[in-house]
Order: structure tokens, then C-alpha cells, then sequence
């Protein structure tokens, strides 16, 4: 889709309005946090650092929805600022998360860059402990992924709304964190081998884990601030449970396919992991799973044994199949939206197609 210039300088604005309200929500903590010392104020510094300058896909998805219902002269006016407070605070909650995987999984590198937790590490220097500091390190990112929690739900709360429309949104960001606690938690029982490692329970973990708040939760209070019919909520909700899980899906593959040199991400972990996600699962249907199950959650797993994986994943019919998984969502995301029952107007039709197309094909 070409974006005008009218719309790409809406965009910007909309961008600094944004990032403008994030840099409140840190600086206020950062300016309270000085009080329990420079350790505990530096949590604060490095967030900041990390949460701003970012891509804002879950904030402008909010807000580009927002803005399109409003358009239809069916929502409710006077909400805007308060709309943009909700997106910011979304963004916080998203860094949460990130912040608590990093520790899960053990990452120290984000978009190519040391996180949080390889910053605090770096700034340990020598530590007298047998980890060399990454206790400390990933006590941070536990603490600091905390804080950002109950900013979050602060800034929720807070919010200046009716009653009614305050719990609503209350109620829906408890179910947002209750369904990606869960997916978090399936996808290490996945890789722990607790949880049996089938297609379905993937499938449902990949929805759990991201498509719950990095699309539903967006769109669905989108819906609610603007006032929107629960017809039109229900479907923008499961239009986002697509792209959501297109999105995931797509994310495996540029983590085990793609070119680290743009995603920024270590091209090995999942393997070394030995995450479980729908390409491992297709594998395992395989005759070639005998020859990659060896090398497969290998710690040290790099170079040439590493390529080999990657080369009988892709020739036993593993990226195919993803591949077509995302095609289907994506079929089924674009059948939702042309169909007059699910009442979403042209102009958020639209919001969700520019985002689609940005999705398809993407590299990082």
C-alpha cells in the first residue's frame, strides 16, 4: 500500500505524541527510583534506553484503529489523549515481557544489541561468583520486567474513563497477561519436554504467547475506547488471533531461516534451545528428524553442524509447511475482513490491510 505523505507525517506525529507519553511514564519512576540508589535508578536508565526508539507496532495498531472508528462517526469523542496513554502503556507491557523471556531463555542480545541484562552484565565487570555476575544480570531484567508490570496496570487504572469502561479495560489487560503467562509457560514445558510436543499445542502457544497482546489486545481496546459494537470487537479480535499467529509463525522461520544480518537475532538459539515450534514439529513426521534430532537443544551447536540442521529442515518440507501455515492465516485474516457479517468498517479494513501487507515478506 503507498503511503501518502499526509498520512506519513499523521504517522510521525502520532509517533512523538507516543513516545512523548512513554518518556513520562519512565521519567516519573526514573526520578523516584534515585532515592534507593544509583543501582536501582540505573534499571530505570537502561529501560528507558530500550523501550524508546522502538518500532510501536502494538501502539499504533491501537491508535491507527482508534483514529479509523472514529471516522465512521460511531465512537465516542473526547478520548483521543487518554487513548494514547493506553497505547504507551502497552508498549511498557510489552517490554515486560521481553524482559522476562530474555531471562527464560537465558538471551543477552536483542535486534543485535546487548539488552538489559547483557548491559548490567557488562557493567558488572568481574564478580566474585562462579556466574561472573549474570545472577545479578538477570535479577534486573526479573525486577525491572516487574516494575513495568505494575506501571502497566497503574496506568490502566488511572486512566481518565468512565467506571464501566475502566474495568473493561482492566478485565481485558488481566486476560492479556493471563493468556501469555500461559503461552510462556507451555513453550518452556515444550522445550523442557514436560509438555509433548504436538502441532496443536505449538499452534495454541504461538496464539497465547503473542497474538493475545501483540494484536487482540490493541484492536480490542481500540474497540472499547471508541465505542465500538461487540460484533466489531469480536471480530477485530479474531482477525488479530491471524495475524497474530502468522506473525509467530514467521518469527520461527526468520530466527531458523533467515539472515541474522537483518533480524539481529543469534541464527542458532532456537536450535540450541531446542525450541519446540512448528518447523521441529513437522521434522519430527519426517524421515530426516533421525539425522537433526542429534544436534538439536546441543548447547554448543554452531558452524557447519548448525548449517546441516538448517539444510535438512528446509529439505525435509519443514519451511514449506510453515510457510503455508502463515498462508493459511493469512487467507482466513482476509475472508474475516471481506465479510460483510463481521460489520468492521472500510476505514479500520484498511488500517489492518497496510498492516498485513507491512507483515507478509518482512525480514526482521
Amino acid at each position: 500500500m503507498t503511503v501518502t505523505s499526509g498520512a506519513l507525517r499523521s504517522r510521525t506525529d502520532l509517533c512523538t505524541r507516543i513516545e512523548n507519553e512513554l518518556s513520562g511514564l519512565i521519567e516519573k519512576r526514573a526520578s523516584s527510583a534515585a532515592t534507593y540508589g544509583p543501582h536501582f535508578s540505573r534499571l530505570w536508565d537502561l529501560a528507558g534506553q530500550n523501550v524508546l526508539g522502538g518500532k510501536l507496532v502494538r501502539p499504533l495498531l491501537l491508535m491507527e484503529t482508534y483514529d479509523a472508528l472514529q471516522q465512521t462517526g460511531s465512537s465516542e469523542s473526547g478520548k483521543r489523549g487518554t487513548a494514547i496513554s493506553i497505547a504507551a502503556a502497552i508498549e511498557l507491557l510489552h517490554y515486560a515481557f521481553l524482559l522476562h523471556d530474555d531471562v527464560i531463555d537465558g538471551d543477552l542480545v536483542r535486534r543485535g544489541h546487548p539488552n538489559l541484562i547483557g548491559s548490567l552484565l557488562a557493567e558488572a565487570g568481574e564478580l566474585p561468583r562462579a556466574d561472573g555476575g549474570l545472577h545479578w544480570a538477570q535479577t534486573g531484567g526479573i525486577l525491572m520486567g516487574d516494575m513495568l508490570l505494575a506501571g502497566t496496570h497503574q496506568a490502566f487504572a488511572r486512566a481518565d474513563l468512565p467506571h464501566a469502561l475502566r474495568l473493561r479495560l482492566l478485565d481485558l489487560l488481566e486476560h492479556t497477561i493471563n493468556e501469555t503467562v500461559a503461552g510462556e509457560q507451555l513453550d518452556v514445558g515444550l522445550g523442557d519436554g514436560i509438555v509433548a510436543p504436538e502441532l496443536e499445542t505449538i499452534l495454541m502457544m504461538c496464539g497465547y504467547k503473542t497474538a493475545t497482546y501483540t494484536f487482540e489486545l490493541p484492536l480490542r481496546a481500540a474497540a472499547a475506547l471508541a465505542g465500538a459494537g461487540f460484533t466489531v470487537e469480536s471480530a477485530l479480535a479474531a482477525a488479530g488471533r491471524h495475524l497474530g499467529l502468522a506473525f509467530q509463525l514467521q518469527d520461527d522461520l526468520l530466527s531458523t531461516f533467515g539472515d541474522p544480518g537483518r533480524h539481529g537475532k543469534d541464527p542458532y538459539s532456537d536450535l540450541r534451545e531446542g525450541k519446540q515450534t512448528a518447523i521441529i514439529a513437522h521434522a519430527r513426521m519426517t524421515s530426516a528428524w533421525p539425522g537433526i534430532e542429534p544436534f538439536f537443544g546441543r548447547p554448543e551447536l554452531n558452524g557447519a553442524e548448525a548449517d546441516h540442521v538448517r539444510r535438512e529442515l528446509s529439505n525435509c518440507g519443514a519451511e514449506k509447511f510453515v510457510q503455508d501455515l502463515i498462508d493459511q492465516q493469512m487467507r482466513e485474516f482476509h475472508e474475516l475482513l471481506t465479510n460483510p457479517g463481521s460489520q468492521v468498517p472500510a476505514s479500520v479494513r484498511n488500517v489492518l490491510l497496510d498492516l498485513a501487507g507491512q507483515l507478509e515478506g518482512r525480514q526482521s
